[in-house]
């Protein structure tokens, strides 16, 4: 079995999910590029891909560096693909860290297909459902936090992580307004996406500590590493890091050796797909460390997470970004969540489908390479 086609579809979201904050002044868009990789025997991988600044050049990284690694490939060669595509990456292309992942699921649900499985279980399976949390986006008021964490709530969702955009004294009203209207066990989390100082860090983890906030999640940009391992020593709170660092397992290593984070991050977007996040979650797990898995931002993306989750024992929760509304595009359907638990699916391979009449309809470029 080879890989003999590799198609994409450049997905027009017409939106922006990001505020003007993050933007920083560059139009960005949440395109999404949807990605089918059809083998000689006729078995189809999919995945999408994020395209957030330019799905044009997205779409070029998979054409002219990634497509011809894979084409005339067995799709159970993902071990060997991983390695090369990092050779690409090193000596020529500098993919964006979400790129080369996607094309790694679409190889696993090839391989999960052909063996009649569902992909967590041609893993290896370890349980079937996860605990949700809620995960907001950022928003300019306190009371938008409150009815955002409180709605979730009464929807039966098991936790809220807020998204406070600071600066450190807003982020603080957040947390404190969010506690008190949720009420003092439900579990909450809080990911500034920071620029903290080092005193800053310290007075915002001590505030999450008399709250009973669950982690402290990325108050300084990744690579401050020396930050983060004071922080860690000073803090009672698990600190959470590497959501964005490059470099795969391998810069999640150097974090775990200069004791930068308490909990690792990974998902199968940002983090080389399940080869990559499979890598850093069993390395983890070999220093008693938990591997959170990230939102991609994307439903279909995220469903593959909860495939990865259940196929490790140190992911404790799945993160739910919300309002799915936003994230569902281009899969069909909503993400299996009841009761606040989300099942993983048990049809063969990822077990969900794209909403193919729609990604025709929204389609900005399609693409294809075959033997």
């Amino acid at each position: 079995m080879i890989i003999t086609k590799f198609e994409t579809w450049w997905v027009d979201r017409g939106k922006c999910l990001f505020d003007e904050k993050r933007q920083g002044g560059a139009k960005m868009g949440w395109d999404v590029i949807a990605i089918k990789l059809t083998t000689d025997t006729g078995i189809e991988g999919i995945a999408t891909c994020m395209a957030a600044r330019s799905g044009g050049v997205s779409e070029s990284y998979l054409h002219d560096s990634i497509a011809p690694v894979v084409l005339g490939r067995d799709p159970h060669d993902h071990e060997a693909i991983f390695y090369e595509l990092w050779n690409v990456d090193r000596h020529e292309a500098f993919f964006p860290v979400f790129l080369p992942g996607p094309v790694d699921v679409a190889l696993w649900d090839i391989c999960a297909k052909a063996a009649g499985l569902p992909l967590y279980k041609y893993i290896g399976a370890c349980r079937t459902s996860l605990p949700v949390y809620a995960s907001g986006n950022f928003h300019g008021t306190v009371k938008e936090y409150v009815d955002e964490a409180v709605y979730y709530k009464s929807k039966g969702i098991r936790g809220y992580k807020a998204h406070p955009g600071g600066p450190v004294e807003f982020d603080m009203e957040v947390h404190q307004a969010v506690r008190d209207a949720v009420g003092p066990d439900y579990i909450l989390m809080s990911d500034p996406v920071g620029e903290y100082t080092m005193g800053e860090a310290v007075k915002v983890g001590r505030q999450l500590e008399r709250l009973n906030y669950k982690w402290f999640e990325e108050p300084f940009r990744d690579f401050e590493l020396y930050k983060y391992t004071e922080l860690c020593r000073t803090l009672d709170i698990p600190v959470a890091a590497t959501e964005t660092t490059r470099g795969c397992h391998w810069g999640v290593a150097q974090v775990i050796a200069q004791r930068a984070a308490d909990i690792v991050r990974a998902d199968v977007s940002w983090k080389d797909g399940i080869t990559g996040t499979l890598k850093i979650a069993h390395m983890a797990d070999g220093f008693g460390m938990n591997c959170e898995l990230h939102t991609t931002t994307m439903n279909y993306m995220d469903l593959v997470n909860v495939h990865v989750s259940c196929a490790i024992r140190n992911c404790e929760y799945f993160e739910y970004f919300v309002p799915e509304d936003d994230y569902r595009l281009p899969m069909k359907g909503d993400l299996p969540i009841q009761n606040g638990v989300i099942t993983v699916p048990e049809a063969p391979g990822v077990g969900a489908e794209l909403d193919w009449a729609l990604i025709e309809k929204s389609c900005h470029s399609y693409r294809v390479q075959q033997l």
